[in-house]
């Protein structure tokens, strides 16, 4: 398409310029926008009508006179290019370079907005994915190709925990090269840079591409960000055959940003201010995560966001909740407590879980020993209010046991420090330790098989039986050594 060029800017509104007289202008085309200056910003049609365009800018309109400013009309889609060489390298909201190095030689470029996928082509996520943190490793399994969000609040470790999830990750089967991409969006210069220190001090940032949207760079930007992110995660999964992990925080950012887009178009608001359309754009996002039938690679998503208010039903979290399987929920009470990372477990959840545990993926006595300490602990932080009325005195053994198992699952085995790396047995390990408290009666969620061969005490006795042998068959050894001596002694005699 031939490119048009128009010196009729009408009106700039926050984010937004009205482009005037223009004809043939279609929804979603890239606008190149030349300042007084000679600075070229990037743009794209976010609304076209008979004779106006409105144009969503990413830098920003600041300094944008329109008298002067010229506005070029592309004839084509915001497309981004991408090339396996992208691993290790730090770029912008936008795409561009900001680790000093050469922009990248594409393979091929690639319309941000995807495609849609064939959901008949779609293949059931199942490959177990360790994260090495056992809260979420035992209690709430990621899988290949799932998208599992990480409900946070302000002040909480969330950025720590991306941090641990990215360099640790890993795929346990055979199956194609590991990588992640990692998108931030409206963070500080300082968590930026925790998040390149961390990455270059670990020399995990080799398998991480990743995206930067600071909070001083412009809102609109943020509105790019993930989706660019999303296209390079495509491309490495789908062409190069890679498993990428996509982290994607902030996303409540992300969705100021659109509401920031609604209010200046003046369309009429949802729910607390948020446009409508907040569900159909967010599933737009977390719906390029998955499997696709005779591709090998796959893309699994952990969006992030901070719940305002903590409120878990506020519109982010609650249409988040609606598309992903899942989530993962910090709790602030646990935080306090000096956890990390504090994972309530409780009102957390991986609906894909069960199709990725059992044996031959993670082990057989999995599901049962993580529904075993659900329920234990469950009981065990009931138990706590009822100490705050009774007293610890009026429990009955039993419900001690219970009370110590809650106290030492969180300070145990959910509280970890920020660079262990637990496997999926030395977690189910620990599970079995603290299940040991309990009374094997109270171990009504596992079957006696797995009590008898992974319970501790069977462990020990079977340990300590073997123990006394290991000399007399030592001791068995040596007389037949001593023999075979003496008979090869009166040989040569």
């Amino acid at each position: 398409m031939a490119v048009k060029e128009y010196r009729s800017v009408g009106e700039v509104s926050g984010p937004l310029m009205i482009v005037e007289n223009v004809s043939g202008v279609a929804y979603g085309e890239v606008v190149e926008i030349e300042l007084s200056t000679g600075e070229r910003r990037t743009g794209q049609v976010l609304e076209a009508s008979t004779n106006k365009a409105v144009v969503q800018v990413f830098e920003g309109t600041d300094g944008l006179d329109t008298q002067v400013t010229k506005a070029r009309f592309l004839g084509e889609t915001f497309k981004v290019p991408v090339s396996k060489t992208m691993l290790g390298r730090i770029f912008s909201g936008a795409g561009r370079p900001r680790d000093g190095k050469p922009e990248v030689i594409p393979e091929v470029r690639l319309d941000i907005n995807g495609y849609p996928m064939n959901h008949t082509a779609r293949q059931f996520p199942r490959e177990f994915i360790q994260t090495g943190i056992s809260a979420i490793d035992a209690m709430n399994t990621l899988v290949r190709g799932q998208k599992l969000p990480l409900f946070s609040g302000a002040g909480l470790t969330h950025n720590e925990l991306a941090a641990q999830i990215a360099r640790q990750a890993k795929v346990l089967t055979e199956g194609g090269e590991f990588a992640v991409v990692f998108a931030a969006m409206g963070i500080t210069a300082e968590e930026a840079q925790f998040f390149q220190r961390d990455f270059e001090r670990t020399g995990a940032l080799e398998r991480i591409v990743m995206f930067l949207n600071l909070a001083d760079d412009p809102t609109i930007e943020r509105i790019i960000t993930p989706r660019i992110a999303l296209t390079v995660a495509e491309y490495l999964a789908f062409e190069c055959g890679m498993n990428i992990l996509v982290i994607l925080t902030d996303m409540t950012n992300y969705c100021e940003a659109l509401r920031e887009i609604s209010s200046a178009r003046e369309e009429v608001p949802g729910r607390r201010g948020y446009p409508g359309y907040l569900y159909t754009d967010l599933s737009m996002t977390f719906e390029r995560a998955g499997r696709i039938k005779g591709k090998p690679g796959t893309i699994t998503q952990i969006p992030i966001l901070t719940m305002p208010d903590d409120d878990i039903t506020h519109p982010i979290p609650d249409l988040t909740g609606y598309i992903t399987e899942g989530q993962i929920v910090l709790g602030r009470n646990l935080h306090r407590k000096g956890i990390y990372p504090p994972i309530d477990v409780l009102p957390c959840l991986s609906r894909l879980m069960n199709q990725g545990i059992g044996k031959d993926r993670t082990r057989e006595d999995h599901k049962e020993v993580s529904n075993q300490m659900y329920a234990a602990y469950a009981e065990g932080r009931d138990l706590r209010d009822l100490v705050a009325v009774v007293g610890e005195e009026a429990l009955s053994e039993r419900d001690k046991k219970f009370l110590e198992f809650a106290e030492r699952f969180e300070d145990e085995f959910i509280n970890q420090e920020r660079e262990e790396d637990r496997s999926i047995k030395e977690t189910l390990d620990l599970g079995w330790e603290l299940l040991s408290i309990l009374s094997e009666r109270d171990l009504k969620r596992i079957r006696k098989e797995f009590i008898d061969k992974y319970h501790p005490a069977y462990r020990k006795k079977t340990e300590e039986t073997k123990l006394p042998q290991e000399p007399q068959k030592n001791a068995q050894k040596t007389k037949e050594k001593a023999a075979a001596k003496t008979k090869a002694a009166s040989k040569k005699k």
